[in-house]
């Protein structure tokens, strides 16, 4: 939930400079789809039973990767911007971010200890 307010106080706060007359509007897109694209990355562990981690993560880097080609295929046919290029540069920065985060996630549970 602070993610999200972070996210829609943003984008609030960016198209205001832009000078945009919709940035309530764009900020309450931003906070929906922040919510909706959290639910359904968080959604492989619940469903899955907590032995099948590996393929929680597996399902969910599968949902990032459909996220990122269908926002991304909206944007190309919106704005007549090449897809292919496009796609593949915002999922290897997500996929990376979220493959150091793991490797984050297993440093800390091996040196600090902390098991959740």
């Amino acid at each position: 939930i602070s993610a999200t307010l972070s996210m829609a106080s943003s984008e609030y706060l960016s198209a205001r400079s832009e000078g945009s007359s919709n940035a309530l509007k764009s900020s309450l897109y931003t906070g929906v789809m922040y919510i909706f694209a959290v639910v359904l990355l968080v959604l492989p562990y619940l469903i899955l039973p907590v032995d099948q981690y590996v393929y929680a993560l597996i399902t969910m880097l599968f949902i990032v990767v459909i996220i990122i080609f269908s926002f991304t295929y909206y944007i190309s046919v919106a704005k007549d911007l090449p897809f292919r290029k496009r796609f593949i540069e915002m999922a290897g920065i997500s996929i990376s971010v979220a493959a150091l985060s793991f490797i984050v996630g297993i440093l800390v549970k091996q040196f600090l200890g902390i098991d959740i």
